[in-house]
């Protein structure tokens, strides 16, 4: 974790807590903590009776870890948030907490180094304790001659042997936690395993019941359209492919049970599982430990689960680092559910060149690759946003008009598969070089090339991407669309759901936005051919590596890169860091003699 200087929030900001005292008014007025942090610390003390400021300051650092993608945090590596703090003596801190009576009372968890809220902890252990009671469980029966013959039918040219061992591996488990970067053929396997799954509930006279989910709509949809490509591939049996069919593709909302009632709770859970008899679940990286919760306690116990993912990728928005705390937790173990998929199979070399040099963190290979370019990956180094206006206006005109002229032939269909061709992706929501910026400037040289003044916020070609839920219109976050005249030179807004395209009047869609560009966590579960990254400044505090490799996966044929070199070594130096126990958690119990 870098060391930042600490920048004070200015006077009158809301994020002061302006009746603070002591170290919560120092590390508040520092800019290390905000407001809600300072209060939710203050009043959990008030309650448990505890005054001493080192605790108190341990709670609000907690809180705001939570806001910041932590489950917890470590008093040992804490103070790298910022230097030229008066941060606690280490030694007495400890003793301190482990003293609490906010710790005794069971408010707040300390355990060695760690501080957790109550909540997070409960989570934590839970998922800890399901995953391990998977893993323990007796292995499924398998039918042998059957599983032999299936291989034989899915083996093929499209079909590597690690990617084979996986499809195995997953016929004989009933948990199996599939990773991969890109182009090392997770959604071939996941097709296969698929065949294999159906294959031995037939051997036993059964039907298979299989949901496809992910984080987003957009992800599931990608999911279930890449499944069955892979199934129409010529080399696939056709009885194979008939007998898999389409599964059901859903967001882990959707699959788990909205209840309006309650934003963290679903209908599915321990008292009512799923009825699947196959779980699989893409994009894990973006899966907060909330959701892994939710979705462990659903999936019944003889039911197989699926977890498919890339850990190098952006974490989820909420707490949490699921899967890269599940791939660490199982290192080295014999009962590891990991199988992982290195080899890989795009013929996009200098794409994948760039995101191994991002995987190994090692700036200068990076630049260098950049630098050598090629068919696949241009490098645009620019000093400041006009340069970068310049190297964007092309790409960014070109697909707005696509999306346009499609609307206004009243073609939905090409107006949606027009997103797709091209995407600019901006770390920043805000500021000079964030999506908001850069979602008004394509406007303008929309405006500017059609002689079409663009006066509100609907028009046609408008690009747009759903930012949440909506179960009412079964409308889910990830997924995208446009705005397309229909009869009557009425304007409909059309979204790409799992199933099919579907239109609504503008007016009932509340959480949507413009995407002529969109933020890379916005992004991820989605592609397009060519994508172009634009990096901020390189004192940006949401440059990772982690981001940075996201933004460049996302591409399918090229990818530009527009910024500064310093800009790309600082996201290359930059890890993202999430503090959690779960991957120790798992290690202990994995190591403890006792355990069987």
């Amino acid at each position: 974790m870098s060391i930042l200087t600490p920048e004070p929030w200015p006077a009158h900001d809301r994020r002061l807590a302006v009746r603070a005292g002591g170290l919560l008014a120092d590390f508040n007025a520092a800019g290390v903590l905000e407001a809600p942090d300072v209060h939710v610390a203050t009043r959990v003390g008030a309650l448990g009776g505890e005054d001493d400021e080192r605790v108190l300051l341990a709670v609000a650092l907690a809180v705001r870890g939570i806001r910041a993608g932590s489950v917890c945090i470590d008093l040992t590596t804490v103070p790298a948030l910022a230097d030229g703090l008066a941060w606690p003596d280490a030694e007495g801190w400890s003793a301190a907490m482990a003293a609490s009576p906010l710790v005794a009372a069971g408010v707040v968890r300390y355990e060695e180094s760690l501080v957790y809220l109550d909540r997070y902890h409960r989570l934590e252990t839970q998922v800890c304790d399901d995953l391990l009671d998977r893993v323990r469980a007796p292995a499924p029966p398998v039918d042998e001659a059957a599983l032999a013959a299936a291989l034989d039918r899915v083996r093929g040219p499209h079909l590597s042997a690690e990617q084979e061992a996986a499809a195995v591996r997953a016929a004989r488990s009933s948990t199996t936690v599939l990773i991969g970067g890109p182009g090392t053929g997770k959604t071939t396997t996941v097709a296969r395993i698929l065949v294999l799954l159906h294959d031995q509930a037939r051997a036993r006279g059964e039907r298979l019941s299989v949901a496809l989910a992910a984080p987003t709509g957009k992800a599931a949809t990608r999911l279930q359209e890449a499944v069955v490509a892979e199934l129409a591939r010529p080399d696939v049996d056709p009885a194979d492919r008939e007998l898999v069919g389409r599964p059901d593709a859903l967001t882990l909302h959707r699959l788990l049970g909205w209840r309006p009632d309650n934003a963290t709770r679903f209908r599915h859970d321990r008292a009512n599982r799923l009825k699947y008899d196959l779980v699989v679940v893409d994009e894990c990286s973006m899966v907060e430990l909330t959701m892994m919760g939710r979705l462990l306690e659903a999936v019944r116990p003889q039911s197989r689960l699926l977890l498919v993912g890339d850990q190098h990728q952006l974490t989820s928005v909420g707490a949490g680092a699921v899967l890269a705390d599940v791939v660490r937790g199982f290192d080295g173990d014999p009962r590891s559910p990991v199988a992982s998929l290195v080899e890989n199979h795009r013929s996009t070399e200098d794409i994948k060149s760039l995101a191994e040099a991002l995987r190994t963190g090692d700036p200068d290979h990076v630049v260098e690759v950049l630098r050598r370019g090629g068919p696949e990956v241009e490098f645009v180094e620019t000093t400041g946003v006009d340069d970068a206006a310049l190297a964007l206006r092309a790409d960014t005109l070109t697909s707005a008009l696509a999306v346009r002229a499609a609307a206004l032939a009243g073609d939905p269909q090409a107006a949606v598969d027009a997103l797709d061709r091209h995407r600019l992706l901006c770390a920043h929501r805000e500021g000079p070089y964030g999506v908001r910026h850069w979602n008004r400037q394509v406007e303008r040289w929309l405006a500017e090339h059609t002689g079409v003044p663009i006066y509100g916020e609907w028009y046609p070609g408008r690009p747009i991407l759903i930012t949440s839920n909506d179960y009412a219109l079964e409308v889910y976050n990830g997924e995208t669309g446009a705005a397309v005249l229909g009869g009557e030179g009425r304007l409909r807004a059309w979204v790409s759901g799992s199933e099919r395209l579907r239109d609504y009047a503008p007016g009932r869609l509340d959480a949507v936005e413009t995407m002529h560009a969109t933020t890379i966590h916005k992004s991820q579960g989605s592609q397009a051919e060519r994508i172009t990254v634009l990096l901020p400044e390189e004192s940006s505090r949401l440059l990772t590596r982690e981001l940075f490799y996201t933004a460049v996966t996302r591409a399918q044929r090229h990818v530009r890169v527009v910024g500064s070199e310093a800009a790309v070594r600082a996201a290359v130096g930059q890890q993202a860091q999430r503090a959690s126990g779960l991957a120790g958690r798992l290690r202990a119990a994995l190591s403890d003699p006792t355990d069987t």
